[in-house]
């Protein structure tokens, strides 16, 4: 069985193939690809090579990523790609998950990236028994640094020039969530 997921406007699930078109035109976007580890020369044979490496359940394994897509709903047709959550589970800590989130360029702005962390963030705490959940940020993407927030994600701190990333040493803003604190935050925002 392979992991679905379905909120007001979203779809989440694994990428297939015929996600890859759409996949690459976003990830080929400079300002998409600026704090990502990618750069702009992303090719078809990349994505095709994650694709097909990824778990057909969507459910990362311990020391595995997964890359959900995040599909429109309601967009005429067919449930147009949108943009991707990518899913990690610690190889260290149990039931300790890393999240990320990649957005086509013009569908942000709409709040979908908000949407579909928060309903990928309950799955795991109420279907994956999640004990903790961390995201980290460029600390120079004040967008993603927001969303975190937004999330009701903790900041716990600054990695200052941990990351060599494109040529330069880049910070990181880490924020994490425990199951605990997702529970009381989403009692007082329903």
């Amino acid at each position: 069985m392979s992991l679905r997921l379905a909120t007001e406007r979203l779809e989440i699930s694994p990428l297939v193939t015929a996600d890859i078109p759409a996949f690459v035109a976003y990830r080929r976007v400079a300002e998409v690809a600026r704090y990502q580890s990618w750069s702009p020369d992303y090719s078809l044979g990349d994505a095709e090579s994650l694709v097909a490496a990824q778990p057909r359940s969507g459910i990362p394994a311990a020391g595995e990523w997964v890359q959900l897509a995040v599909r429109d709903r309601l967009a005429a047709g067919s449930a147009e790609l949108v943009g991707d959550v990518a899913v990690g589970a610690d190889v260290v800590q149990p039931d300790t998950y890393e999240l990320g989130v990649t957005l086509d360029p013009q569908h942000q702005g709409n709040g979908y990236a908000t949407e579909a962390l928060g309903a990928v963030i309950q799955w795991l705490m109420a279907e994956r028994s999640a004990h903790r959940i961390v995201m980290q940020g460029d600390a120079r993407n004040t967008a993603v640094l927001a969303l975190m927030r937004r999330l009701g994600l903790r900041h716990e701190g600054v990695i200052l020039e941990g990351d060599w990333l494109k040529g330069e040493w880049t910070s990181l803003e880490r924020f994490a969530v425990l199951r605990r604190e997702w529970v009381a935050h989403s009692s007082s925002t329903s």
